[in-house]
């Protein structure tokens, strides 16, 4: 992950913690990126990382989604052909998914996305 899109997330993760005590949790980093020597690379690909999977994920249903998928990104910054096929995966089975390019964007998302309660 590029040092700017670290920086956004951290804002991000450090928001909601702050304002969502209470679920914090569950919502945490897949730290999927990052340069890797062959061996690591290929004991974390035999444990289960894939590439294109977003960077947050929370686990909170809400009224019309399982969960919520984030891939933070800089204001520039483009989805990888992986990152758009995990999203198209993700989306049919139900969870939504967003690309987030500042901590203003990720507090709207949430705010929106928590406000839409689950069905008991």
């Amino acid at each position: 992950m590029r040092h700017l899109e670290s920086q956004i997330q951290k804002q991000c993760v450090t928001w909601f913690r702050l304002q969502y005590a209470d679920i914090a949790l569950l919502l945490f980093a897949v730290p999927n990126g990052g340069a890797r020597n062959r061996l690591e690379a290929a004991i974390m690909q035999g444990e289960g990382v894939t590439a294109g999977v977003a960077d947050l994920l929370l686990l909170h249903a809400n009224s019309e989604h399982h969960g919520l998928c984030i891939e933070m990104k800089t204001p520039k910054g483009k989805q990888t052909d992986s990152q758009k096929r995990f999203q198209r995966k993700v989306e049919a089975f139900g969870y939504r998914y967003e690309v987030i390019r500042s901590l203003d964007e990720f507090m709207i998302l949430i705010h929106d996305y928590l406000s839409k309660v689950a069905k008991s």
